[in-house]
């Protein structure tokens, strides 16, 4: 059966310039408990206008789990060690999921 009060979880995705930066930032945001796991995913490529010209990078993207009250603290964190001016940093909300899975998550948090 669902809980019909699931946690409030959230996935945030991030890229990065390199493997080694994002696997830096998901071990630092799950140390500090800002995420309770960090996924990299290495050898995105990303297409995008950037002052005036398009672009085309190969990155790695973060995605994080963490609680919606932790988003603050997480993304202030991130934009601290995030070498990009203007870094990626979208929050979704999670609206279903394996119960015990979200329940973790939001014990690793400290929800």
């Amino acid at each position: 059966m669902t809980d019909p009060n699931p946690p409030c979880v959230v996935t945030v995705f991030m890229t990065t310039p390199s493997l080694e930066t994002a696997e830096t930032l998901g071990r630092t945001l799950v140390s500090e408990r800002l995420a309770a796991c960090a996924n990299v995913l290495p050898g995105v490529v990303s297409i995008f206008h950037w002052n005036g010209e398009l672009q085309r990078e190969t990155e790695a993207m973060v995605i994080l789990k963490t609680s919606e009250g932790c988003v603050s603290a997480l993304e202030e964190r991130a934009m601290a060690l995030h070498p990009y001016d203007v870094p990626e940093f979208l929050v979704v909300p999670v609206v279903g999921g394996h119960a015990p899975y979200l329940a973790w998550i939001a014990g690793e948090v400290g929800l």
